[in-house]
């Protein structure tokens, strides 16, 4: 049986119009024209011996078999730049500041640094968890060359919008309840400013629901235990939830809907450092995929 050799090129093509909606914005992406990357996406569908992708509407959608190779496409990818990384990196010396926020220390950190550290073992990487604003200034100060923040609102140069998650009200699994009838509602937040925080207040005050401040915490530790040990409810994304809390339907819950919130990486330098782009990249793919 003759051995089938995916062409990384192809795949690159295909990934990238699944995650921008669109295979002509992944031809401009890349480059290339339109009609240049149906041709790779009907060969890389000759080499699967299977339809990826099947038309809904007016556009696109991945078929089962889509999926499974989005899934090894991307891991191919990855896998592919890190050995280029290391490859054109190896001497890359100094070090990167990337500052984040605590929801995405668990998650993002260890497969990243992992990753960048393994590229680039010269490297000093040099981690800093705060909380929004003091992200933002270190940015702005030039004590941070990267920054995983919420989005202000405010004009802020050298910025990347990474994507938008919903504000959820975040309460204990184990049910219990959280006021009598007539009380307010106890929340448990971090301490001010905090975006979320607002959010909540703004949504509860436009709705005429009386409310109370719970707890407060100068961290996102202090208030998930909190919310575990029923003291009240809190608001946060989805994002790196602890397994022992839960996002409560607003609806059933009979509490406002929350806005959204963008999330984005922020640059100190319009012509950043290659280690420094490289972090980026790797931090990007992390979250998106």
């Amino acid at each position: 049986m003759q051995r089938i050799t995916f062409d990384l090129d192809v795949m690159r093509s295909f990934v990238m119009g699944v995650e921008l909606g669109s295979f002509a914005k992944a031809a401009g992406r890349l480059a290339r024209s339109t009609s240049a990357v149906s041709a790779q996406l009907k060969k890389l569908e000759e080499q699967a011996g299977t339809a990826l992708l099947r038309k809904v509407g007016r556009g696109m959608a991945l078929t089962e078999a889509g999926e499974t190779m989005l899934g090894y496409a991307r891991r191919l990818l990855e896998l592919n730049d890190e050995a280029v990384s290391a490859m054109r990196g190896a001497q890359l010396e100094g070090r990167v500041r990337l500052g984040l926020q605590e929801d995405f220390g668990e998650s993002v950190l260890p497969q990243v640094l992992g990753r960048f550290k393994r590229a680039h073992p010269k490297l000093r990487v040099e981690v800093h968890i705060a909380r929004n604003a003091a992200l933002l200034d270190g940015i702005n100060g030039g004590r941070l060359d990267l920054a995983l923040a919420w989005e202000t609102g405010l004009h802020a140069a050298h910025v990347q919008h990474v994507q938008t998650l919903p504000m959820c009200w975040i309460a204990s699994r184990d049910g219990q309840p959280l006021r009598e009838a007539g009380e307010p509602l106890p929340l448990v937040v971090l301490e001010a400013p905090c975006l979320l925080r607002s959010a909540a207040i703004d949504a509860l005050d436009r709705a005429g629901m009386p409310w109370r401040i719970a707890f407060t915490s100068a961290s996102l530790a202090g208030t998930w235990a909190a919310v575990k040990a029923g003291l009240g409810i809190s608001v946060r994304t989805p994002f790196g939830l602890p397994a022992d809390v839960c996002v409560w339907d607003a609806r059933e819950a009979k509490l406002p809907a929350l806005p959204k919130l963008g999330l984005a990486l922020y640059r100190g330098e319009a012509e950043a450092e290659p280690a420094v782009r490289q972090l980026a990249q790797l931090v990007l793919q992390s979250l998106r995929g």
